[in-house]
C-alpha cells in the first residue's frame, strides 16, 4: 500500500505546530504503529527528525497510544486501540491526518505526544481503601451480587488512555473518573470511602482544567473498551449522595 500521512508535528510545548505529509509504503498486515515505525526509520535515513509518539504494550492493554486518526481517537476501528488497528482498514492511495489528542488538559509534550499525568493526579485524589483486605480471601466469604460484580469488572476495564476526553466537545474526562469511581464503589471493601472518594476525584477533575460532561455520549463511542455512559449516571448518583452527606 502507499499512503500519503498529514501528522501533525511540534518540537515542544510553547511552539507552533503543524501539519506535514509524508509518503510511505507498507503491508497491508502491518499495524499502525509499525507503519510510523517505518516512517521513522526513513526519516532517520535521510538525517530527519522522527516522529514522537507514544506506545508501549502493543497489545491493546496499556492505553499508551493515544493517536487521533482522522478525526477519531484510536481510529475507525470500533472497540480497537491505535497499536491493534492494523493498515487494512484503509484503502491504497488514502491520505491519512494523525493528530494528538485535543485537551486543555492533555499538552501537547512533542509531535503526536501529549501529557496525561492529569488523570494520575485523579487517581491519586481517589486516595486508598482503608478497609483490611489481608490476604486473598476464600471464594465467596464477601458475597458480591453478580450484577455489581459483573458492572465493576467492566467499569475495571478503562486503560485510561483519554480517549474519551479526545472525542468529547467539551474536553471532560467524566466517563474516565466514573469508570474508577464505580469499580471500587459496588464492592463491599469501598464502602467506607465511597462518598469522599467520588467528591474528592470530581473536585479533581475540575480543577485540571477538564470540561463538564453533557451526556452527549462521544465518549462511549470511542472508547476502546466500551465503557458504559451508565457509569457516568452512577457517579451523579454518588456525587449528590456525597452532597447530602456532606462528604
Amino acid at each position: 500500500m502507499k499512503l500519503t500521512l498529514r501528522i501533525w508535528r511540534q518540537r515542544g510545548p510553547r511552539d507552533r505546530g503543524g501539519l506535514v505529509d509524508y509518503g510511505v509504503e507498507i503491508s497491508p498486515d502491518a499495524s499502525f504503529l509499525e507503519m510510523l515505525d517505518v516512517l521513522n526509520e526513513q526519516l532517520a535515513v535521510l538525517g530527519e527528525e522522527p516522529i514522537a509518539f507514544d506506545h508501549d504494550c502493543r497489545e491493546g492493554i496499556c492505553g499508551m497510544c493515544s493517536l487521533v486518526i482522522d478525526g477519531t481517537p484510536h481510529g475507525p476501528e470500533k472497540a480497537t486501540t491505535t497499536c491493534q488497528l492494523h493498515m487494512r482498514k484503509f484503502t491504497d492511495g488514502e491520505t491519512i491526518t494523525v493528530e494528538p489528542w485535543r485537551a486543555k488538559a492533555f499538552p501537547v509534550v512533542k509531535d503526536l505526544v501529549v501529557d496525561r499525568s492529569a488523570f494520575d493526579k485523579i487517581v491519586q485524589a481517589g486516595g486508598y481503601i482503608t478497609a483490611p483486605t489481608g490476604t486473598a480471601p476464600e471464594a465467596h466469604s464477601v458475597p458480591v451480587p453478580k450484577p455489581d460484580a459483573d458492572f465493576a469488572f467492566q467499569a475495571a476495564e478503562c486503560i485510561g488512555c483519554g480517549a474519551c476526553v479526545a472525542a468529547c466537545p467539551n474536553g471532560s474526562a467524566m466517563l474516565f473518573t466514573a469508570a474508577k469511581v464505580t469499580h471500587l464503589g459496588l464492592l463491599p471493601q469501598d464502602q467506607p470511602e465511597r462518598y469522599s472518594r467520588v467528591a474528592d476525584m470530581v473536585e479533581t477533575h475540575d480543577e485540571l482544567g477538564f470540561g463538564g460532561c453533557t451526556n452527549t455520549g462521544e465518549c462511549t463511542l470511542a472508547c476502546p473498551k466500551e465503557i458504559p455512559q451508565d457509569v457516568i449516571g452512577r457517579l451523579n448518583k454518588d456525587l449528590l449522595r456525597a452532597t447530602l452527606k456532606g462528604r
